[in-house]
C-alpha cells in the first residue's frame, strides 16, 4: 500500500512539473557560462492571454497555500526566494500577488536598503545573513547580497565605503564574490535551505512607462525617486553586471530564473509556477503520529464528547493526559 501511494504521489509529481514546465524551463538558468542578457526578450509572453494567466496565478496561489502548510509542518526544509531587477522592474508587486495566499507565519520578507554604518563594519554577506529562513518557513529576500556585485560594482564609491583593506581590493574582487557567493549558496543547500532567485528583466522603455505613471498618479509619487532617474543613465552598466552576475552563480543547486518582466501578468506566472515545482518535488508531507499518540487522541475525544454530553468527563480524560505529560517529559530527557 505504501509503495503504490508513493507511485500515485510520484505520477502527481510528474503531472504538475509537466504542466507548470513550459512556464519554467525557458526561463530557468543553473549554468550561466554562457549566459547572455540580450538573449532573453523582456516581453516575451508566448501564445498565453491574461485571462489564462490569471487562472494559472490563481491555481498556483492555491498550490503554494496547500505546500507552505506542509513545509511548516514537517519543519525540515526552508526555501529561500531571492528577487532582484532594476527599479520598477515590478518586484514588490510580484512578491505581494504571488505569496498573497501564504499563511504570514510561515513566511518572511526583508527589504535591503542602503547599509548601515553597522552593517559596513561586517563581511559583506552579514546582514543578509541574519535574515536566512528558519526550517519550515519561505524567506523572501527583496534585494540581496547580491546588490554587492551590482550597486556596489557600478558605483565604485561605494566599495570604498566598506573600509575593506586596500591589498584586498583588487580587480579580481568581483570573481571572488562570485565564488563567496556560490560557496555559500551551496552550504545553504546542503542544510536544508531550498532557493531560487528571480531577475526581472525589464525593458528600459517599460521601465520609462513606469515611472511615468508614478509621476501621473499621485497615488503613486512616493514610489518615485530622483536617483531612480540618476540609475538610469547606467543601464548599460547594470545590465553588465547583470550578465555577470548571472554567469557566474547560477548553478543547479541555485538557479536564476530570468523573468520576463514587460507583462507583469506573465511574469507571475512564471514565477508562481517555478516556486510551486520547486516545493512540490520536495515531496511535502505532513508529520504521522505515532499510535501511541493515536490512542491518547481516541481517549481523549471519548472524554471530550462525553463532557458534552453532559458528563464532566474528568476521569475519562485525566489517563489520557497523564499518559501524554509522560511522553512528553520521557521525550524532552
Amino acid at each position: 500500500m505504501a509503495r503504490r501511494m508513493a507511485q500515485r504521489l510520484a505520477r502527481k509529481t510528474d503531472a504538475l512539473g509537466a504542466t507548470l514546465a513550459p512556464y519554467i524551463e525557458p526561463f530557468r538558468v543553473d549554468d550561466g557560462r554562457r549566459f547572455a542578457i540580450g538573449s532573453h526578450a523582456t516581453d516575451f509572453k508566448g501564445s498565453l492571454h491574461k485571462e489564462a494567466a490569471h487562472k494559472i496565478i490563481a491555481a498556483n496561489r492555491e498550490r503554494l497555500r496547500e505546500l507552505q502548510e506542509k513545509l511548516y509542518a514537517q519543519n525540515r526544509w526552508s526555501v529561500l526566494l531571492i528577487f532582484q531587477g532594476m527599479d520598477a522592474a515590478g518586484k514588490d508587486s510580484a512578491i505581494e500577488h504571488v505569496m498573497s495566499g501564504v499563511n504570514p507565519q510561515g513566511c518572511q520578507v526583508y527589504s535591503f536598503k542602503a547599509p548601515s554604518p553597522q552593517e559596513l563594519d561586517h563581511d559583506f554577506m552579514w546582514r543578509t545573513s541574519q535574515c536566512l529562513p528558519e526550517r519550515g518557513r519561505i524567506g523572501i529576500f527583496n534585494r540581496s547580497y547580491y546588490e554587492e556585485c551590482l550597486v556596489v560594482r557600478v558605483h565604485p564609491e561605494i566599495l570604498a565605503k566598506q573600509r575593506l583593506p586596500r591589498r584586498l581590493v583588487t580587480k579580481n574582487i568581483w570573481r571572488e564574490r562570485f565564488e563567496d557567493i556560490v560557496a555559500f549558496e551551496r552550504y545553504l543547500a546542503r542544510n536544508g535551505t531550498v532557493i531560487l532567485k528571480f531577475f526581472l528583466h525589464v525593458s528600459k522603455e517599460e521601465q520609462r512607462q513606469r515611472f511615468l505613471e508614478r509621476l501621473d498618479e499621485p497615488s503613486k509619487n512616493w514610489k518615485f525617486s530622483m536617483d531612480d532617474v540618476a540609475e538610469r543613465r547606467r543601464w548599460n552598466d547594470y545590465q553588465a553586471a547583470y550578465e555577470d552576475v548571472i554567469r557566474h552563480t547560477a548553478t543547479p543547486t541555485a538557479p536564476w530564473y530570468v523573468v520576463p518582466a514587460d507583462y507583469k501578468w506573465f511574469g507571475r506566472v512564471v514565477i508562481g509556477s517555478a516556486i510551486v515545482a520547486a516545493l512540490d518535488a520536495l515531496k511535502l508531507k505532513f508529520p504521522k503520529v505515532d499510535k501511541a499518540s493515536l490512542r491518547q487522541f481516541a481517549e481523549v475525544r471519548a472524554a471530550l464528547e462525553h463532557e458534552g454530553n453532559g458528563g464532566n468527563g474528568r476521569g475519562a480524560a485525566r489517563p489520557a493526559l497523564q499518559q501524554a505529560e509522560e511522553v512528553s517529559r520521557a521525550g524532552d530527557s
